[in-house]
């Protein structure tokens, strides 16, 4: 079979299973090619594929399989390691459709939820039950579940929370012949077994396409955080710092690091009237900064410990 008829045969059975949601519109495709990596993809994918759910992944990755077709797995295109961008002979497929929060267990503290539920979304739902999820990228109120957990995202919450991975029990994926893999587990205690689940996360899409997640839920703290930045005149003296700040008592939910050349970005990007407290006035050449959040009880005291210090 000529390259166009097979490309035609594609095009015939994704349009026959997604119908509107098999896209080879040339703009939307245009658009596929980059993410906020600023990395851009030589050409235009062939189509972008919508699936409804797992079932739709598998039959989409089913027949791409059979054409022998590479599938590039998408979220919401927040992504900073360029896995998301489609170009030329690749078909995008789109977790966009897939925003059920299927569940929130108050009492096992976990949730079940679609790949395209957004970060913020998610904890916005859990807010009601005295819950959050805890991992939160700056992209949280546009990035998607699937893929944080693709990519393993971080936050400035892992210094007390971890990262994704800590929050992932379980997972239902997709493998490249559509074959449907379910792993993990919904409790706590999980000692059996290899952890596919924890191969998964940071995967970024090359074992499998993520379309389900049993993800942890913490209690929202019942204090307000309290946050406390300082300028230090190097970078030595705020490594330092950050040492003596873990070792005082409670540990931080938020301990940021920022070098002179992230000061300088910040500075030119801010006018000094918007800068808050020791970031207003001139950051000096060899200045590095240190910003500490506590969200526990006793978030007051350990403040007064890092002013002393």
């Amino acid at each position: 079979m000529s390259g166009t008829n097979a490309r035609s045969g594609l095009d015939a059975e994704l349009s026959g299973l997604l119908g509107e949601h098999w896209i080879t519109d040339p703009d939307a495709l245009e658009a596929l090619r980059g993410d906020r990596s600023g990395l851009i993809a030589e050409g235009r994918g062939i189509g972008l594929a919508e699936p409804a759910d797992t079932e739709q992944v598998a039959a989409v990755l089913r027949i791409a399989a059979a054409h022998g077709v590479p599938v590039v797995p998408r979220g919401a295109g927040t992504g900073l390691a360029g896995g998301g961008v489609v170009g030329a002979g690749r078909i995008a497929l789109s977790t966009a459709r897939m925003t059920a929060i299927r569940e929130i267990n108050p009492v096992d503290q976990v949730a079940v939820v679609g790949a395209g539920v957004i970060n913020a979304e998610l904890d916005r739902a859990a807010r009601e039950h005295g819950l959050r999820y805890a991992p939160d990228p700056a992209s949280r109120a546009i990035s998607t579940i699937g893929g944080n957990i693709a990519t393993n995202a971080g936050g400035l919450l892992c210094a007390k929370y971890g990262v994704t991975r800590e929050a992932v029990l379980g997972l239902t994926a997709v493998l490249a012949d559509g074959r449907i893999l379910r792993t993990g587990r919904r409790s706590v205690k999980g000692v059996t077994g290899y952890d596919l689940t924890a191969l998964l996360v940071g995967s970024e899409g090359t074992l499998g396409v993520i379309t389900e997640a049993t993800v942890r839920l913490i209690p929202r703290p019942d204090v307000e955080p309290v946050t406390v930045g300082a300028v230090l005149p190097d970078l030595a003296g705020a490594l330092e710092l950050c040492q003596e700040l873990q070792a005082a008592g409670q540990r931080p939910a938020l301990l940021e690091i920022m070098d002179v050349r992230s000061l300088a970005a910040v500075t030119a990007y801010l006018p000094e009237a918007d800068r808050p407290g020791p970031f207003a006035g001139p950051i000096g050449a060899g200045s590095a900064a240190v910003i500490v959040q506590w969200d526990a009880e006793g978030a007051g005291e350990s403040t007064a410990r890092a002013v002393r210090l």
